[in-house]
């Protein structure tokens, strides 16, 4: 039996938020891997000057993310507030609940985002991405990557599926954006909130006075059949489903679109085999792992977690960034392989909290970087790739601007 040993005496790091290049996690967070155990640190971002444990071995991420004494409530004593502003009532939602409570909210929704459904709609996602290349072969060039596609394609694709209509999709954007980036001030951050959180609210009233056959619009018949229907909660729901996988998935079109045109013979190996894209994805996915280390919990009570004493109270945050590269899951991490097909990858999470769209995002990435290799196979950047404006922050990082030509 392994014996946990207590928290080391050393002086507690600041944790590092960015990263310096696009390829690899930060060097702090490869060194705490290397130790191979929890590292205590501080991270103000979340909890200023209190320290928490940076968790970054891909099988102590698993634990942590599926043994129950380790709580996703940010209700829990000790829970770190991720949101500067955001008011307590809209804190907790799917993401921010534990056991029953957290199934069956999730239950409710799942049906919306099986395989099958996802099938059905990928004719529409298709059309999708083909009227926005569309607009970019038509218009000048160089042109904005991010600002024609990477943002445009999963903006549209859920605001459908939810059932905003196509005149509010602009208004979301500009919204979920600004609540996203750190460099926004508190104020703003929060005026967006609240301007979202208005329209969605105004939006479900109009539905539920005609309900709609939209996922908002199923929502409110389903959950009122079985008599658990709330307003504010379908509020909350539409919020998280409507920013979770906006930005991260736009990054990834965008950080996929650079590997395709820096590394000419995959495009080619894609382009040529096309079955082989999904592989591609995952490997991308687990490459970039661009939601760094966004899954937060807190101990319920004293647990050992890879050999260290983890103290009731104590909170933990994820690095699935180097967790996506661990040698002892991936071979080679460090090392983009299109055709590793790495299904284990942490970029969606692992659990019961998984990422309930991630076949949509999968769907999304299978069929822009398909449609970008079949009908822009001379695609290039306007400028050196390494001179783009990356962004990096305490949780996602991405592409500001891609001018791209061909």
């Amino acid at each position: 039996m392994t014996t946990a040993e207590p928290a080391s005496t050393a002086p507690v790091q600041e944790l590092e938020i960015s990263r310096s290049c696009p390829h690899s996690p930060n060097a702090q967070h490869i060194e705490f891997q290397q130790q191979g155990r929890p590292v205590k640190v501080t991270l103000a971002a979340l909890t200023p000057g209190a320290p928490v444990w940076a968790v970054s071995s891909h099988d102590d991420i698993r634990t942590m993310l599926t043994d129950s004494r380790f709580s996703a409530d940010r209700e829990k004593q000790g829970f770190p507030f991720q949101v500067d502003g955001q008011p307590g009532n809209f804190r907790r939602t799917m993401i921010s609940m534990d056991g029953t409570e957290h199934r069956d909210v999730r239950r409710s929704v799942t049906g919306e985002f099986t395989l099958k459904r996802m099938k059905a709609l990928q004719p529409r996602i298709q059309q999708i991405v083909d009227d926005r290349i569309d607009v970019m072969l038509a218009g000048p060039k160089p042109v904005d990557l991010v600002d024609a596609l990477s943002l445009p394609v999963p903006s549209l694709v859920i605001c459908e599926q939810l059932g905003v209509p196509y005149e509010g999709h602009e208004f979301f954007q500009a919204r979920s954006n600004k609540l996203l980036l750190r460099d926004a001030s508190a104020e703003e951050r929060l005026r967006a909130l609240d301007e979202l959180l208005e329209f969605l609210s105004d939006l479900i009233t109009k539905k539920e006075a005609e309900p709609t056959d939209d996922l908002l619009g199923r929502q409110i018949v389903k959950l009122r059949e079985a008599g658990t229907y709330r307003h504010r909660d379908l509020v909350r729901m539409a919020f998280l489903l409507l920013v979770a996988g906006h930005e991260t998935t736009a990054n990834m079109i965008s950080l996929g679109a650079m590997i395709l045109i820096d590394r000419p013979a995959d495009a080619e190996v894609l382009r040529a085999n096309p079955g082989k894209i999904p592989a591609a994805v995952e490997e991308l996915l687990r490459y970039f792992t661009i939601a760094e280390f966004i899954p937060t919990r807190v101990a319920t009570e004293d647990v050992e977690l890879g050999g260290t004493l983890i103290k009731a109270g104590d909170v933990l945050v994820a690095l699935c960034n180097v967790a996506n590269r661990d040698p002892a899951v991936f071979p080679g991490g460090n090392d983009l392989d299109i055709q590793r097909g790495a299904r284990h990858q942490l970029a969606f999470g692992y659990g019961a909290h998984q990422c309930l769209g991630q076949n949509l995002a999968r769907m999304e990435l299978e069929i822009v970087y398909s449609t970008l290799l079949r009908r822009i196979p001379t695609l290039r950047s306007a400028i050196p790739t390494e001179d783009l404006p990356f962004k990096s922050d305490a949780d996602i990082y991405g592409i500001h601007e891609f001018p791209v030509t061909w």
